[in-house]
């Protein structure tokens, strides 16, 4: 049984798949222990206890020092003994010891076709808002392994979705959600469960 903590920050949509994925048997094998969140308003904790599943917030805010609260995020993700960190929406920055504590076992979720539009300052919607400035025609959503840098960890799956006229940021964040985002996370999480990664 493969054992999740997902770590979300805003409405859980990404979450929501999992659990529907999980609830529908497109992945096997898999049980989600916790969902975390930094933001304790996060509509995903609500999603969280709705299931049944442990949902803690653990905001940077109430630390005094950031590595205060590496350590706090750690120890709690520790004390579920999980298998897979899932970051679903999740717009902490992930320490390296972390990175170093879970390696090759934390992947992500970004909304677009890496190597573009990825890196620092590009996350939420600031990715469909660059991806429409630039005039691209395809855009989309990648599943990576998460490492030390930012969006630089190996791709596991990417989706295309095509960028139609008449875009704004929000529309298109909507479709690369529905059209990527919820099709390819389950996907990744039922291979890393299923072992064929």
């Amino acid at each position: 049984m493969l054992k999740l903590a997902v770590l979300v920050s805003g409405g859980g949509t990404n979450l929501q798949a999992i659990i529907d994925a999980i609830d529908s048997g497109k992945i096997k094998n898999t049980k989600i222990e916790v969902v975390i969140s930094n933001n304790p308003n996060a509509y995903a904790l609500e999603r969280a206890k709705n299931h049944g599943i442990s949902a803690v917030a653990l905001s940077p805010k109430t630390f005094k020092a950031r590595e205060e609260f590496n350590v706090a995020l750690l120890d709690k993700i520790n004390e579920y003994n999980v298998d897979l960190i899932v970051l679903a929406g999740c717009l902490v920055n992930i320490p390296e010891s972390i990175v170093n504590a879970y390696e090759n076992r934390i992947i992500n979720i970004h909304p677009s076709l890496i190597p573009s539009f990825c890196g620092v300052g590009y996350y939420g919607l600031k990715v469909h808002e660059a991806v429409l400035a630039r005039g691209v025609k395809v855009t989309g959503a990648t599943v990576h392994y998460v490492d030390a840098g930012v969006d630089t960890g190996k791709i596991i799956l990417q989706k295309a979705v095509n960028v139609e006229e008449g875009d704004t940021p929000e529309s298109l964040q909507r479709r690369v959600m529905e059209e990527a985002e919820w099709i390819i996370l389950p996907q990744a999480i039922d291979m890393i469960a299923s072992q064929s990664l």
